[in-house]
C-alpha cells in the first residue's frame, strides 16, 4: 500500500457512518465515571491527611529530641591549672 492508497483508505473509515450506541452504555459510562471521580478526591483527601499527619509527627519528634542541640559530653573534659 503506498501512501495515497492508506489515505484513501483512512478517508473511508472516517466518512463512515459511527454505529448505533446502546442506550444503556451512557448511564454505565456516568456511573463509572462518577465513582472514579469519587475515588480519585478521596484518594487526594487522604494523602493530604496523611503528609499533614507526617508533618505532625516530624514537629512533635523535633521538639522532643531536638537533634539541632549538641548532645551533652560522656567525659568530663581534663581540669588543668592546679
Amino acid at each position: 500500500m503506498n501512501r495515497l492508497e492508506r489515505e484513501a483508505a483512512a478517508r473511508q473509515i472516517m466518512e463512515r457512518v459511527p454505529p448505533p450506541v446502546p442506550p444503556e452504555l451512557y448511564a454505565d459510562v456516568m456511573r463509572r465515571g462518577a465513582r472514579m471521580l469519587r475515588r480519585r478526591v478521596l484518594a487526594r483527601r487522604l494523602l493530604w491527611l496523611l503528609m499533614c499527619a507526617a508533618a505532625v509527627a516530624f514537629l512533635v519528634w523535633a521538639m522532643m529530641a531536638r537533634p539541632w542541640v549538641e548532645p551533652p559530653s560522656q567525659t568530663t573534659p581534663p581540669y588543668t591549672g592546679w
